[in-house]
């Protein structure tokens, strides 16, 4: 799985980028020329082979839970408002930016929680684009007083849009000079819509969490051509970790995590920590030999705001400025009803 992003767009193959890029010494083309190449590379899977999907890539994975695992749905108790941007290679032509919001709530009459999550995935200076959005329950169970199984399912629908006015295609390209020829490629379909189905489970005490997410049940059908035999894989998540308090230094706390994903053949393991101090928050991630990813992060009861950027450490890293990414979390005052609710203390982002 591409460690940066874990991001194949569904027929315009955009997988494993940094194998593309791992060529720039050997070849003698200028930059901008080197650019096109490779994009029209990617897009000439459009019309032929089969094409793998992946999901887009937050770095705040907790500031993000409801895209972490659907089982998060109603975990803060009172309704939670998240929102996250992330901005990846904005250094590369066509670079790729991510939105996503979502809400959930706990409701005590159904022992659970309700959530909400959509976003949309810019690829390529938008010659491909996904929007989507889904709905979430979630059922916990409280094994004893400091024990509890939450687990949640997910229902969405998302669609795919292609610019073929933004792609390039290899029978437009003259030696010397470039893109100069025109296309006999014709446009086929410029879009598709597919229903799609998550599921999750999630444990946790008072002070250890750990969970696992597997997204894209049914592998949906998401290819353009009827020739590109496109499904979306499955992902599979696990994640674990710990919010430990510092008794020897007041209002310090310690929380290290480990998460692994894995799509098709792409694998990734994250492994950071978190320290926080008062409302104060700072975070140090290691991606496998992709990227560094440093975390600053202000809290407060019921407002939390975070800011990453991935170092990255890939043969892309002169080429690509790193990774953006801002998050903010609102959650709401509530009346709570049931007195004996374990709720999950587990990292801000």
């Amino acid at each position: 799985m591409n460690a940066e992003r874990k991001k194949i767009s569904s027929n315009v193959t955009l997988h494993s980028k940094n194998m593309y890029y791992c060529g720039f010494n050997q070849l003698s083309m200028n930059k901008t020329l080197l650019f096109k190449l490779l994009f029209t590379v990617l897009a000439s899977f459009v019309l032929i082979g089969d094409a793998v999907a992946q999901d887009p890539q937050f770095s705040q994975f907790y500031a993000n839970p409801l895209y972490l695992n659907p089982a998060f749905a109603g975990t803060a108790r009172c309704p939670r408002l998240a929102m996250n941007y992330r901005n990846q290679w904005p250094g590369i032509p066509g670079n790729f930016v991510t939105y996503s919001a979502s809400y959930d709530q706990h409701v005590d009459n159904m022992n659970g929680g309700l959530g909400v999550l959509v976003m949309n995935d810019r690829a390529g200076a938008g010659a491909l684009t996904t929007t989507g959005a889904s709905g979430i329950y979630s059922y916990q169970f409280s094994v004893n007083r400091f024990f509890s199984i939450r687990a949640g399912v997910q229902a969405g629908y998302y669609q795919k849009k292609v610019d073929w006015n933004s792609l390039t295609f290899g029978d437009q390209i003259q030696d010397r000079n470039g893109f100069i020829y025109n296309t006999s490629e014709n446009p086929i379909l410029n879009s598709r819509g597919v229903a799609d189905f998550s599921a999750g489970v999630l444990a946790f005490s008072d002070k250890y969490f750990g969970g696992i997410a597997v997204n894209h049940l049914t592998q949906p059908y998401e290819g353009f051509t009827n020739a590109a035999k496109s499904r979306l894989p499955r992902k599979i998540t696990a994640h674990a970790g710990a919010v430990i308090p510092l008794s020897q230094f007041n209002d310090w706390t310690i929380s290290p995590n480990i998460i692994y994903q894995q799509q098709a053949n792409f694998q990734q393991l994250n492994l950071g920590m978190y320290v926080s101090k008062g409302p104060l928050v700072g975070g140090l991630w290691y991606r496998n030999q992709d990227a560094i990813i440093a975390l600053v992060g202000f809290k407060m009861e019921k407002f939390k705001i975070g800011y990453t950027y991935d170092v990255t450490i890939s043969k892309l890293s002169n080429a690509s400025a790193g990774s953006h990414e801002l998050s903010m979390i609102f959650t709401f005052k509530c009346k709570v009803k049931r007195k004996k609710f374990n709720t999950i203390d587990c990292p801000t982002f």
